[in-house]
């Protein structure tokens, strides 16, 4: 299979994506690519994807697989720099972080004026971001309130919604046309299907973007081998985002986490081009590509025409680790701003803070307002 056959020395060829570059898929240029041209581009028609270096299993390694699902469940006691914060201090200590990632909403004049001549791209993560985080993840509903606010906000500036989730997945949770969908963590991007009315960004309806198309028989295979070994550990829910498996472990007892951990392991030793992550309660396998969601911003902010001007304001909101890239892509040479989501401090590369999806809706609501006010 896949898994076994890839040599994985350091010369290994690199994987190639079956899109002819003669025609990008979201009327990409070729020259603002994630990578370099000469890194990017083989001598063949086909756009080429670089390897991540093999091995290396990202923030996830084997032996502090345990460590990591601990350190983001929130049944834990908070730390912070190492100090640790019981409930009742929490309120305090969040105080204090806020003095180096400050409100959005208290922030919105300093943002607003940041923004003065320039034009406003919006990203969003969704679940934690846009809906509440939840037991059962098929049930992350965003409310009808915040559907109508990020409408409102897509016909003001172009909005993308990045996700972990399928593309599918998420865009059915959401339900606007109106929209940029980046699905998988970004190896999954879909233009809207019909251009909002209010702003004069082109887009090409319906165009279609995968960096990992090759990966998909591969994740399935992962997909249905985790859903036979997990199915004895009550909890378990293994979740197919086309190119990331999901296994999430917020309803299963402590005790049984180790065994979780093992079966992801045992079954990523067979499968070397695939890599592990983890986010909030959830473990992912993804394709062993330079592909997140920082290089999803990037790649949508070229199909939009705006990666190389000057007048640009990007603002991505997540609540998630892997937002993290993103954060990081807008932080270098002051790009724009990334807004993280939390109830609790941690660090990140993110600029400003909000508590909460609540919060997260009246920053969207408040960015509306002040685009009426100052056309």
């Amino acid at each position: 299979m896949f898994g076994d056959s890839m040599d994985l020395k350091s010369n290994s060829p690199i994987l190639t994506d079956p899109i002819p570059i003669s025609k990008p898929r979201l009327d990409f240029h070729d020259s603002l690519l994630p990578y370099s041209s000469s890194e990017v581009f083989s001598q063949g028609p086909f756009l080429t994807i670089p390897w991540k270096k093999p091995g290396l299993l990202d923030d996830v390694l084997s032996t502090s697989w345990l460590d990591a699902m601990k350190s983001s469940s929130p049944r834990n006691i908070m730390k912070y720099n190492g100090n640790e914060f019981s409930p009742n201090d929490a309120d305090v200590a969040y105080l204090n972080w806020m003095l180096k990632y400050p409100s959005a909403l208290t922030s919105i004049e300093q943002i607003v004026n940041n923004a003065k001549g320039k034009r406003i791209a919006l990203f969003l993560d969704y679940d934690g971001t846009l809906s509440p985080i939840v037991d059962n993840p098929d049930h992350a509903f965003m409310s009808n309130a915040m559907r109508a606010a990020v409408r409102n906000v897509a016909k003001c500036f172009p909005t993308a919604i990045i996700s972990g989730r399928s593309r599918e997945k998420v865009h059915k949770f959401v339900g606007l046309k109106e929209l940029y969908y980046a699905g998988s963590h970004g190896m999954d991007i879909m233009c809207p299907v019909q251009s909002p009315a209010d702003h004069t960004t082109e887009v090409n309806e319906g165009n279609l973007y995968q960096p990992a198309s090759e990966f998909l028989p591969m994740i399935n295979e992962v997909f249905m081998s985790l859903v036979e070994t997990t199915k004895n550990i009550e909890g378990a829910k293994v979740e197919n985002n086309k190119f990331c498996v999901s296994v999430h472990y917020r309803n299963v007892d402590e005790k049984s986490w180790k065994a979780v951990a093992e079966y992801v392991q045992d079954t990523l030793k067979r499968y070397p081009r695939l890599r592990l992550t983890h986010g909030r309660m959830v473990l992912e396998i993804r394709p062993v590509l330079k592909w997140d969601k920082g290089k999803a911003v990037e790649f949508l902010l070229e199909s939009l025409g705006l990666s190389s001007c000057d007048d640009v304001l990007p603002i991505y909101v997540g609540d998630d680790r892997t937002d993290e890239d993103a954060f990081k892509f807008l932080r270098e040479g002051n790009r724009g701003y990334g807004i993280l989501v939390t109830p609790a401090p941690k660090e990140s590369s993110a600029y400003y803070s909000l508590r909460d999806p609540s919060e997260v809706m009246e920053f969207i609501n408040l960015l509306v307002i002040h685009k009426k006010l100052v056309p």
